[in-house]
Order: structure tokens, then C-alpha cells, then sequence
């Protein structure tokens, strides 16, 4: 089976988006799962359900939310415009964005189990020999939440890599620009006699899938093995 440059292209951009998503979200998955696992305020509630939102609403309508907000038109995309001169509706860019806000649910949860799977006797004992909240985090938590941190951020990636609903709608689906490989298989099906071309793309998502879900198995039982040695 030979893939075109056409076909590579779509799936270098779907892991440019992928990975783009994931770098970006995860510090913000963490600090949400923190706040939901360890934080004690008024509004928590309401928190957990606005994280958790896009995993119950159809993608449409979180695709189109973030045209009405980050769209030329829209209060964000607009200024954004008008003082950076940055356009985010139709670009690559915001493809990343649209993945990274319907993965975050994911990853939040996964985190949020890793912490709640904390020993909390180890981090007070690190507190209590000194060490500042955030020695406490960087050294103790962090290590000990590596393999949900793992996890939430495959959660993540495999997401974003098959996000369709909410990308579409806010992006399209432009060659070369925000045609990721969902959008570009929906397109060939859609065109007659592009069945051959639609399972080629199909095989690269598979293979591209099967390959990060094997390093992330690596991954997990490496931090596994790690925390399981402090």
C-alpha cells in the first residue's frame, strides 16, 4: 500500500495538531485536576461541570462556541486580531485549539484519579522535613502521578487525533491548512471512487494510534516501576 505525499501530509498535520493540543492543555489538565482534587472553594461544583461539558454536549456545538467566540467576528477572535494580529478560526491552529478543549475532560479525569491514588502520609512527610509546597509537588506528587499524567495525556492525543465534530465546524476543512485526517477521510467518502483513498487514511490512523498507545504502555509501565522503587 503506497501513501501519497497528499496523504502524508494530512497525517504530519493531524500529528502537528495532536501533539500541539496535548503540550498545551496538559499543564492546564493538571492545575484543573489539582483544584478538583485538592482545592476547597465555592464554585467546585460548578467547575466539574464546566470541564466536563464537552464530553456530554454534541462536538457541533462546541465547535461552533468557538467560532461565536475566537471567530473574526467574535469578542476573542476579534481582539486578538486587532492587537496581535493573530487569526485563529480556519487555521491550524485552531484545530489544535478545538482538539485540546474536547480531549481536556479526559485528561482532567485521568489526572484527577492519579492524585486521588496519592498517598497524602508521603507528601506531609516531606512537608514536615521542610520541604516547600511546591518541593512537595515537583518531587513527591508529580513522580507519583506519572502514570495518570501518562494516561490523561494519551487520553488527550488519541482524542485530538480523531476529533471531527467540533474541528469542522470551526475550522473546516482546508487542504493543506485544517484538513486533518477525520476531515479528509469524511471528504473522500463523500467524493465517488475515493474508497481506496479513504482506507489507506484509515490504515495510517490505525497504525499511528497502535504506535501511541504502545509507547504510552512503555511509558506507564516504566513510571509504574519508577514510583513502585521510591
Amino acid at each position: 500500500m503506497i501513501f501519497s505525499t497528499a496523504e502524508m501530509a494530512i497525517v504530519a498535520l493531524s500529528l502537528k495538531v495532536a501533539f500541539t493540543a496535548t503540550l498545551v492543555s496538559l499543564p492546564f489538565a493538571i492545575a484543573m485536576a489539582w483544584a478538583l482534587a485538592r482545592g476547597r472553594f465555592i464554585g467546585k461544583p460548578l467547575l466539574n461541570i464546566l470541564i466536563h461539558l464537552p464530553l456530554v454536549m454534541p462536538p457541533v456545538v462546541t465547535g461552533y462556541a468557538l467560532l461565536a467566540l475566537f471567530g473574526k467576528q467574535g469578542p476573542i477572535g476579534e481582539a486578538l486580531d486587532a492587537i496581535f494580529g493573530i487569526s485563529i478560526a480556519f487555521r491550524w491552529t485552531g484545530a489544535a485549539l478545538a482538539a485540546a478543549i474536547m480531549g481536556f475532560p479526559l485528561m482532567v479525569r485521568a489526572i484527577r484519579l492519579g492524585l486521588d491514588a496519592v498517598d497524602r502520609g508521603l507528601e506531609d512527610a516531606a512537608a514536615t522535613l521542610g520541604a516547600s509546597r511546591w518541593a512537595v509537588f515537583w518531587h513527591v506528587t508529580l513522580p507519583l502521578i506519572s502514570p495518570g499524567l501518562l494516561a490523561g495525556a494519551v487520553l488527550g492525543f488519541a482524542k485530538a487525533m480523531g476529533e471531527f465534530g467540533a474541528t469542522i465546524t470551526f475550522v473546516a476543512s482546508i487542504p493543506g491548512e485544517t484538513e486533518t485526517l477525520p476531515s479528509a477521510i469524511y471528504t473522500l467518502l463523500q467524493v465517488p471512487g475515493g474508497e481506496d483513498a479513504a482506507l489507506r487514511l484509515i490504515v495510517l490512523s490505525v497504525v499511528v494510534s497502535i504506535a501511541a498507545l504502545a509507547l504510552s504502555e512503555i511509558f506507564a509501565r516504566r513510571a509504574a516501576r519508577k514510583v513502585a522503587g521510591l
